[in-house]
């Protein structure tokens, strides 16, 4: 019994490690700095012709990719701030409650043998046709 804890701990730590240290704190230290440049703004007015298709304003962008690049409470906090509406949230919280995390997610597919490519694609389409088709039934 002691063995079988012990290598699941052993095994825990290390995928830890990898998501933490290899993949969350540099994306969240990349974005933190992405927010202390033009890079938003010029995202957000650069995406604003497709997030119409969706109901938001190019300002959505910005907890969309939080939300899928760094974390899905990430994404919320962004949220905060735009001043949004009912029905612009329950678009975007839609959208990242389906393409949320993903270089997590990512990182756990590929532990277990899954194809990272196709999850990324088919997880940041199924949040583009589901924000769309809210956006058309609400």
């Amino acid at each position: 019994m002691f063995e079988i804890v012990s290598r699941g701990a052993k095994k825990g730590l290390s995928l830890t490690w990898e998501l933490v240290i290899k993949i969350v704190l540099p994306v969240y230290i990349i974005v933190s700095l992405l927010n202390s440049t033009p890079v938003i703004p010029w995202l957000s007015g650069w995406l604003s012709p497709f997030m119409s298709f969706l109901g938001l304003p190019g300002e959505a962008a910005l907890p969309l990719v939080l939300g899928a690049v760094v974390s899905f409470y990430a994404g919320l906090g962004a949220v905060v701030p735009l001043g949004l509406g009912p029905r612009e949230l329950t678009i975007v919280a839609a959208m990242l409650l389906l393409a949320h995390d993903l270089p997590v997610e990512a990182a756990v597919s590929k532990k277990s043998g899954s194809s990272v490519f196709s999850l990324i694609i088919i997880r940041i389409a199924a949040a583009c046709v589901f924000g769309i088709v809210i956006n058309l039934l609400i």
